[in-house]
């Protein structure tokens, strides 16, 4: 290989990253953890080391008695997905966007801005949700660190970040508007979980969450499918991504549910 192709292809790779940093939404460009892919990467990259070295490093040790912290955790998800359930309602009303077909808006009015900005905290929440995993890590809860956890949760912040990144509202808000309905469910049970012992009785809707979340990929897999037929002035790229991230969680999500209720209900009934 000669060092003129060598050059070329390094150019080819700093057009390319010039290109994803400057085609961006000129509004969030300043914003925290959206100008550059970087950061967002560096996180993902702790990310991993974390649940590499993380339960090595507790073998030896007791399990960290996070209860107060997980309460407040969990209680403060809860008011920050009412927040965003609330404000992703509130902007697309009063901008009165379609269900069927949305695009983006670029402007700078009021109400474009609030829902760039409520787009934002989304994509930071799914930074913030990876402490889920450093939570299971320090008290030793290593069972629930499945390949469908660390996949949900690492793919989130990437696909959040290009959605600010790029399209900042438009169709985007239906996922994260139904997302913060179920995070406050789910959030709200983890909660009432972290009480104590003596709330058991009181979750025995713990089954539903996974079928409330399935609802969710399966109106996203829905309505993003016509999006990408239909003749909406909304990226098909991103439509294409959605649709194929919504199936792959469709997926996972329908085998957890499967093995971990189905299975071991059929199993319960045979051996009663």
């Amino acid at each position: 290989m000669t060092g003129s192709n060598v050059v070329t292809k390094w150019q080819k790779v700093q057009l390319f990253y010039q290109g994803i940093l400057e085609n961006g939404d000129k509004r969030t460009d300043n914003w925290l953890l959206v100008y550059s892919p970087v950061p967002i990467t560096c996180i993902f990259m702790c990310y991993l080391i974390i649940i590499w070295v993380g339960p090595k490093l507790m073998a030896n040790r007791q399990p960290v008695n996070l209860k107060p912290v997980l309460i407040v955790y969990n209680f403060a998800m809860v008011c920050l997905s009412v927040y965003m359930f609330y404000e992703f309602t509130a902007s697309s009303w009063l901008a009165r966007y379609s269900l069927l077909c949305q695009p983006v808006d670029y402007t700078n009015s009021p109400l474009a801005l609030r829902m760039a900005r409520v787009c934002w905290w989304f994509y930071f929440s799914k930074v913030i949700e990876l402490s889920d995993t450093i939570f299971f890590i320090l008290r030793k809860k290593n069972s629930q660190l499945t390949f469908l956890h660390v996949y949900h949760h690492a793919t989130m912040i990437f696909n959040w970040w290009a959605g600010v990144k790029y399209v900042a509202g438009g169709q985007s808000f239906l996922i994260g508007l139904i997302n913060s309905l179920v995070h406050i469910v789910m959030y709200l049970y983890y909660g009432l979980a972290a009480l104590g012992p003596h709330m058991k009785k009181y979750l025995w809707w713990k089954q539903y969450l996974t079928s409330l979340q399935l609802l969710q990929f399966l109106i996203v897999t829905m309505h993003t499918t016509y999006n990408l037929f239909a003749d909406c002035d909304f990226p098909d790229s991103m439509n294409a991504v959605v649709l194929a991230y919504s199936l792959s969680l469709i997926a996972l999500f329908s085998n957890f549910y499967y093995q971990n209720y189905l299975t071991k209900k059929t199993k319960k009934d045979k051996s009663s």
